[in-house]
């Protein structure tokens, strides 16, 4: 999910609501509804798709979809309108005020790799090989953006997925646990984003990447339901 705001670029439908609420804004309007358009896209651009990930391959059972690479294609679009609307002076201050929130990975593991034999993912790479595959790919796109001339990056990692309800309904694990294995593959990944967020901001002063650890926010939700409130680990499973 890219989501853009102020203009604020988001890759998640549910999380750009609640991105929004917290900078004051009003929620970004989803690229594909017809009227996102003119002076609409100066209050952010929401570029989420269901079941899209790093990878082209990633949820293409589900059908038709924007995957990352399109993603990126589609902000360019964007910025082909915003020309027309302002300078490129003002152009360029205007993205560099914005906030990038990018949310992807999460999708390339649920619906690709963990998906066999639908997908052969599992088959040609192990866990490290398959995570360092996403981050090269994510990396290439991350720096595509910041080329167009965005400089504000919310980068997130990924869950548990283990304990999701489309994990736990294969039965694998005990009743009410979750599916460790699958939570244990996902630490070459998230360590390998918050090392490139980190690298990233040593190698180009003037922009600012912040690295989410959702893992271990989600984790606490789970660990400590009683703590958000009533009913909240069966509604983290979920958004998850």
């Amino acid at each position: 999910m890219i989501l853009i705001t102020h203009c604020f670029v988001s890759l998640n439908s549910l999380l750009s609501i609640y991105a929004a609420q917290l900078l004051g804004t009003l929620s970004p309007m989803p690229f594909a509804d017809p009227r996102t358009v003119g002076t609409r896209l100066l209050g952010g651009v929401n570029y989420a798709s269901a079941a899209a990930g790093i990878l082209e391959e990633s949820g293409r059972h589900y059908g038709e979809r924007f995957t990352l690479s399109q993603q990126v294609i589609n902000f360019q679009s964007t910025l082909t309108q915003m020309q027309g609307l302002m300078t490129r002076g003002n152009l360029s201050t205007y993205l560099a005020k914005s906030i990038a929130v990018l949310v992807f990975g999460s999708n390339d593991y649920i619906n690709n790799y963990l998906m066999a034999p639908a997908y052969n993912s599992s088959f040609n790479y192990k866990p490290p090989d398959f995570a360092n595959l996403l981050l090269y790919r994510y990396a290439l796109h991350i720096l595509a953006l910041r080329r167009m001339g965005l400089r504000k990056f919310v980068i997130l990692g990924l869950g548990p997925l283990g304990c999701i309800p489309n994990q736990l309904a294969r039965g694998i694990a005990p009743a009410g646990r979750c599916v460790d294995p699958i939570n244990q593959i996902l630490g070459t990944f998230n360590e390998g984003l918050r090392r490139m967020v980190t690298q990233y901001n040593r190698n180009h002063p003037g922009s600012i990447f912040v690295y989410v650890n959702i893992y271990a926010i989600m984790g606490d939700m789970l660990n400590n339901p009683s703590t958000y409130g009533n009913y909240l680990s069966t509604h983290v499973l979920i958004l998850l």
